[in-house]
């Protein structure tokens, strides 16, 4: 069981002590990923909805899924990140476009959404995949270079890249709160066929497993990288 007192409990630190509760965070409209350091109360209240409610839902819901990356130094969990989430990504992400090419070529006639659906999904590959490779190529190995003691390779403080990688989380996120707008919940029509309903399985797992990326990033890994710098520039200087 989670307890949790909305005054000061943040959604980053409830999804972090219990992935679990993003669920129930998702069915109220609360974004714990890219809008993590916000209080339950501070939330609930920004979208009219009852605290108590939610708190009592938080505190009855059983821990489950991973939480062992809460404990990983910033290094280990940039290489966690890129075993979990990037590589599946990289793998989904060039399926998902075809898929979603396919199935509004078939039902686009009758479900005209699906040519924004399509969009989207593409908007959203082509939004990711440099992403990721920016992580992969410059950020992560910036930070394992600080945690090493090493002066990272770049030409600008840590806080420039991470600044760019907060803006495209919260682009990214914007395109899934328009994925799921779109589908309507990803709710599978009634003719719709099986690939129609894996399209909709699939995104809706891509949306779940990325705002739980996004959440170790920004709530995690980016403030213990940025404070790694603060302190190397702090040893340079002295």
């Amino acid at each position: 069981m989670t307890t949790t007192d909305p005054r000061t409990t943040t959604l980053g630190d409830l999804v972090a002590a219990n992935p679990a509760v993003a669920r129930v965070l998702q069915a109220h409209g609360l974004d714990f990923c890219c809008h993590g350091e916000r209080t339950l109360e501070a939330a609930c209240a920004e979208a009219g909805v009852d605290v108590a409610s939610v708190a009592a839902r938080i505190a009855g819901t059983a821990v489950e899924g991973d939480t062992t990356w809460t404990r990983l130094a910033p290094e280990d969990l940039a290489t966690h990140i890129v075993v979990t989430h990037h590589r599946y990504l990289w793998e989904e992400l060039p399926l998902l476009e075809q898929l979603a090419d396919k199935v509004a070529t078939v039902h686009g006639e009758r479900h005209p959404e699906l040519a924004e659906v399509r969009r989207l999904v593409a908007a959203l590959r082509a939004e990711l995949e440099p992403h990721l490779a920016k992580e992969e190529q410059v950020l992560f190995p910036a930070i394992a270079a600080l945690a090493a003691g090493d002066a990272p390779a770049l030409p600008v403080p840590l806080s420039n890249p991470v600044r760019v990688m907060l803006r495209e989380h919260d682009q990214a996120g914007e395109l899934l709160a328009q994925l799921r707008a779109t589908t309507g919940g990803y709710a599978v029509p009634a003719d719709g066929c099986a690939s129609y309903r894996s399209l909709y399985e699939r995104l809706e797992a891509v949306e779940a497993d990325t705002h739980l990326h996004v959440l170790k990033e920004n709530h995690a890994l980016f403030p213990a990288a940025l404070a790694l710098d603060e302190r190397a520039q702090g040893s340079a200087a002295s």
